[in-house]
């Protein structure tokens, strides 16, 4: 999808075995703005697992612009207990800062869409820090805000 703001030569594909230091780059900027980090055996791991062809495991989308990785979004399928078919779970979404506002997050966005479209998993959900205001503003252009609280473990 191509908007005005939309870089032409935007394109969301898998991410692939080639990408890991780019995929690394954007992953560490993305935990570094939610003030986290994770240790090497995490990075190693998780992607893995993104190459993977466990369907439990979480699958990979890059964003380029001009053939240069500027985006990423991770996203899984899992049971849910109020509907028959898989919902899925976007779990992380980062976009570089001199491509914010261009397309780059939504497209992403959209992209794991269609991807649970064609799973079967029409229901899409995610969670933001409050404080994200302008990923907020495309959320709620493209997502419905829902009054749910999330708590963990003590």
């Amino acid at each position: 999808m191509t908007t005005a703001s939309t870089p032409a030569s935007l394109t969301i594909r898998p991410v692939e075995a080639r990408d890991r230091d780019d995929w690394q780059r954007l992953w560490t900027a993305y935990l570094t703005f939610y003030e986290s980090s994770v240790p090497a055996e995490v990075y190693d791991v998780s992607f893995t697992r993104l190459l993977g062809n466990d369907p439990h495991d979480f699958h990979g989308l890059l964003a380029e612009v001009d053939g240069k990785p500027c985006g990423l979004v991770h996203y899984l399928y899992h049971r849910h207990m109020w509907k028959t078919e898989n919902v899925c779970y976007l779990q992380d979404l980062y976009a570089d800062p001199d491509v914010r506002g261009r397309g780059v997050g939504r497209a992403l966005i959209e992209a794991v869409y269609a991807a649970a479209d064609a799973a079967g998993a029409p229901t899409v959900y995610w969670l933001t820090q409050e404080f994200n205001t302008e990923a907020r503003r495309l959320y709620d252009r493209i997502g419905t805000l829902t009054p749910f609280i999330k708590y963990n473990r003590a």
